[in-house]
């Protein structure tokens, strides 16, 4: 056979072989980035205020830094091989931030739905195309149109490793505790929502794993957590679903409010696999923080506060884990 014939189909082989015999390695991210609003008016939603005729003066040059302060946290990251969002408005700005901003030699290719919330924010999700292999995605409804009730949708998004592990990751923005016991009760409605989907796609795919991951307005010992995801206080509730943040792991956290550091954007894991090690990240960094004026300390640095500009990226910091499957 021809040298070069020969070596053209070995190398496919070469190169799989080798895939498997290296450790796998898999990086995700979870981030708030806080009304990433595109600069038109959509008459659907209540974005007119995001606007350059709008109340908040929401600019093209505005948006350019914006995007590319968050392309730049990412590259910062190291290019996590997947990264989720919360308070996304669409496709364009996805498109925007992929193709159009420092990240666009890394080969993102992004996942989003539109869905019934009332601001037109939705959970996106972002990932490097040779390093995740999307398979199937979808929406799942956590709305009530016999309530009047309309929030954000969880995200769905099913995929494969280099190494062929398979991944399944649920992106989270549950109701906000505007509005008291009504939304305590929607909100305990999304986390029942939630743990029975990982554990009916743990059921369904034994082998999997199963994140969970988002902006779910509530502490470890909020009762959306505690009840609705079933962990009662602790750390892994019956099912399996580990929670990797909380209050109890940090002295900080990725919000903050009224002065103090908490944990209300959480990962849940069901580790099928199972990786040897899963390390988890809060990021703090120069670029996300300002100093806390009046007290002691430092809180990220949003975009805007009220009605000011402050020329930040969001009111939240981002989480990063990291699947292995060395010890370290």
């Amino acid at each position: 056979m021809h040298t070069t014939l020969l070596m053209s189909l070995l190398l496919p082989v070469a190169h799989s072989l080798l895939a498997h015999e290296q450790p796998a390695h898999f990086t995700v991210a979870w981030w708030n980035v806080e009304n990433f609003f595109d600069i038109r008016d959509d008459i659907n939603t209540d974005d007119e205020e995001f606007t350059p005729d709008g109340d908040r003066h929401w600019t093209r040059r505005r948006f350019n830094a914006k995007r590319d302060g968050i392309a730049r946290t990412i590259i910062d990251m190291d290019l996590p091989d997947v990264v989720g969002f919360a308070e996304v408005e669409n496709k364009w700005v996805l498109r925007e931030l992929c193709e159009g901003s420092p990240l666009h030699r890394a080969g993102y290719r992004y996942v989003h739905y539109d869905s019934p919330d009332h601001r037109g924010i939705d959970c996106a999700l972002i990932y490097r195309k040779e390093r995740f292999r999307v398979t199937a995605s979808s929406p799942i409804s956590v709305s009530d149109s016999a309530e009047n009730f309309y929030t954000r949708d969880i995200l769905r998004v099913e995929g494969v490793t280099p190494q062929g592990d398979t991944l399944i990751f649920l992106l989270n923005h549950w109701p906000s505790k505007r509005g008291g016991d009504e939304a305590e009760v929607y909100r305990m409605k999304v986390a029942t929502t939630l743990r029975d989907t990982m554990n009916a796609l743990h059921t369904a795919h034994p082998d999997a794993t199963i994140l969970a991951m988002g902006d779910m307005n509530a502490t470890a010992d909020d009762p959306a957590i505690a009840e609705g995801m079933g962990f009662g206080g602790e750390y892994t509730n019956p099912e399996g679903v580990e929670n990797l943040f909380s209050r109890k792991a940090s002295s900080k956290g990725s919000y903050k409010y009224q002065g103090q550091w908490d944990f209300i954007d959480a990962m849940f894991l069901i580790n099928g696999r199972p990786w040897k090690s899963c390390v988890t990240r809060l990021i703090h960094s120069d670029r996300l923080l300002a100093d806390e004026k009046g007290s002691v300390g430092r809180r990220p640095k949003r975009t805007y506060r009220g009605a000011h500009y402050e020329g930040g990226l969001s009111d939240h910091l981002p989480l990063m884990l990291i699947l292995s499957d060395s010890e370290s």
